[in-house]
């Protein structure tokens, strides 16, 4: 087929796609779920690398005083080009404040981000540690988990936690 006739082929097979003929009814509609399912994913681990940030800052200056771009990089091992960059979307967000040669700064919004994501954390370890994990995988486990369980999810580790106590 010449690649004018395939251009065609392709319209055709798209129009009969849409209107259910080929692949089945739906085709079109699965597809749009999927690219809507890894778009949500993308939204999903641009959110964790900023709550990780923003609880690295928090603890930065917390422990030190203050937060380098220099120590951001040693504690993440990645490049200080790499921290530039999530450093400035960081600002866009409102979340941290930074001038050159100067150290970073959590606002506001970016400390109560931080509170929060120190908060969950902790609560994901606990609950991995009543279920009888040892700490040093708790503590593992609960970095990745952290950013991926919902509030119902979270209120039912809560609850599991406290009637282990009780009990």
């Amino acid at each position: 087929m010449a690649s004018g006739n395939s251009r065609k082929g392709l319209t055709w097979l798209a129009k009969k796609a849409r209107r259910g003929k080929i692949w089945g009814m739906g085709a079109i509609e699965r597809d749009e779920e999927r690219a809507k399912q890894h778009e949500r994913t993308r939204r999903q681990n641009a959110l964790e690398v900023t709550e990780d940030y923003v609880e690295a800052i928090s603890d930065l200056i917390e422990e030190r005083g203050e937060a380098k771009v220099t120590d951001l990089a040693r504690h993440f091992g990645v490049a200080h080009v790499t921290v530039i960059r999530t450093v400035e979307r960081l600002q866009e967000q409102k979340l941290v404040t930074k001038a050159p040669y100067k150290s970073i700064k959590l606002t506001r919004k970016g400390a109560a981000m931080a509170k929060a994501s120190r908060e969950r954390h902790q609560l994901v370890q606990d609950f991995l540690l009543a279920l009888g994990v040892s700490e040093e995988r708790a503590q593992a486990d609960a970095e990745g988990i952290e950013h991926h369980v919902g509030r119902e999810t979270l209120e039912a580790m809560q609850r599991f936690i406290e009637s282990k106590n009780r009990g």
